[in-house]
């Protein structure tokens, strides 16, 4: 793309910023204080940024659940178009040194500059299914890479009784062209002849360990095993480098229950970030008509899907019983009617923008727009959209090192987005 192009795409961005929408990560563990400036500086006139009907009539379980405020950002910001070559990416994740290491949705992994320039191809993975939401999927970095250069990723794995997610590992060879003695460490089962809905995004906590979210593939007849403590569907899952249920989870004394799994009750969750201040898992998921999710994950806990959701079928019908509250399941701290279908989903941790630090900044598909929340505590305070100009199905968001965020889109492209 000419340079011309850039600048077009740059003035319009900033217009669509300055106007009222955001970026991924490979996930910071980093520990911080959220800005209070942040919520004390969001004006109390602005209307909600979603403007069109909800899909239903169903009323938030408390205030500031949904539609909140709406959020500007004052610092000049700047959005550059990189690169336009990318293939389906899934996820972007910050190497050491600063570059960015992309999934492609067929089956290969790049690292880029920051100025968007691509260093090195990495082929030779596992064979994908990447029908419907399959593919190569998300990817994170060992916190020791720079000792080991371990990296683990994700992908919809085909098998004689249909598709599941697999998790696996290799090592970055010294040219980064492959992936050296790649190893599945766990897979998600039962497996499903479906092609959606596989989640997946991979968490390192303090001790190593990881944290995958798992989709509960879509389906009315598999759905349900989001609440199926027996099935590894619709969860958060705590394991080890090797695959192994990390000790003393809240399940390890439920008889039939997989000692894995952390949290349940999810449907695709898609976003997956801890927040630098409290330490917290964040949770993003689709809803189906409406019912898009923000939640806090925490251990043992259920998230209600398929039993409650603020969503409907997509033909418009009633999900189950048409409840969206239930005793003994959790509620969203947020959600969205009609839908935002998130993505993947950051933290930003930055002094470099003042104001967005603590803040969530999440890729969007179908709407077309990077989703800024401000937070105060464990609430919604404040939302923005970002990029809603460009017309791209964004994908994921990191903060790199610089302080400015970098997302995909499903298009193709790599934007950054920067102080100006």
């Amino acid at each position: 793309m000419h340079h011309s192009q850039v600048n077009t795409f740059a003035m319009r961005s900033l217009l669509g910023i300055l106007l009222g929408g955001a970026l991924f990560s490979c996930h910071s563990n980093s520990q911080s204080k959220t800005s209070q400036d942040t919520v004390a500086g969001v004006a109390d006139s602005l209307p909600p940024v979603e403007t069109k009907a909800p899909n239903s009539n169903y009323k938030p379980a408390f205030e500031g659940q949904t539609r909140v405020k709406g959020a500007t950002t004052k610092t000049p910001i700047e959005v550059t178009l990189l690169d336009s070559t990318l293939k389906y990416p899934w996820a972007i994740c910050n190497l050491p040194d600063g570059r960015l290491l992309i999934t492609e949705k067929l089956g290969t992994m790049r690292i880029e500059t920051l100025d968007g320039k691509l260093d090195k191809k990495i082929t030779g993975l596992p064979k994908v299914n990447a029908d419907g939401q399959g593919g190569l999927l998300d990817v994170n970095i060992d916190p020791d890479f720079a000792h080991n250069r371990m990296v683990y990723f994700d992908y919809a794995e085909p098998g004689p009784t249909g598709n599941l997610l697999a998790v696996a590992k290799g090592k970055l060879s010294k040219d980064e062209t492959h992936l050296e003695n790649i190893q599945v460490i766990y897979r998600a089962e039962p497996a499903w002849k479906g092609t959606l809905q596989y989640g997946s995004r991979i968490l390192f906590d303090k001790d190593g360990n990881l944290f995958v979210s798992t989709g509960e593939r879509s389906d009315k007849q598999i759905r349900t095993k989001a609440q199926d403590l027996s099935a590894a569907i619709g969860k958060v899952l705590h394991i080890t480098k090797d695959g192994k249920p990390v000790p003393g989870g809240p399940f390890v004394d439920s008889t039939g229950a997989l000692p894995e799994i952390y949290a349940y009750g999810f449907r695709n969750p898609e976003g997956m970030a801890i927040n630098p201040a409290t330490g917290d898992i964040w949770e993003v998921e689709f809803g189906p008509k409406g019912g898009d999710e923000l939640n806090i994950v925490r251990p043992g806990k259920n998230y209600g899907w398929p039993v409650i959701t603020y969503g409907r079928e997509y033909s418009g019908e009633a999900v189950g019983a048409g409840i969206q509250q239930q005793e003994g399941m959790e509620q969203p701290v947020y959600y969205w009617d009609p839908v935002i279908s998130p993505s993947g989903m950051t933290f930003y941790n930055s002094d470099t923008i003042a104001e967005w630090k603590g803040n969530i900044f999440i890729a969007c598909l179908s709407s077309s727009h990077v989703t800024r929340l401000v937070l105060d505590g464990n609430r919604v305070a404040a939302e923005q959209w970002l990029l809603q100009d460009m017309g791209q199905r964004f994908r994921a968001i990191t903060q790199a090192e610089n302080g400015a965020l970098y997302v995909v889109s499903e298009q193709g492209n790599l934007y950054k987005i920067a102080k100006k």
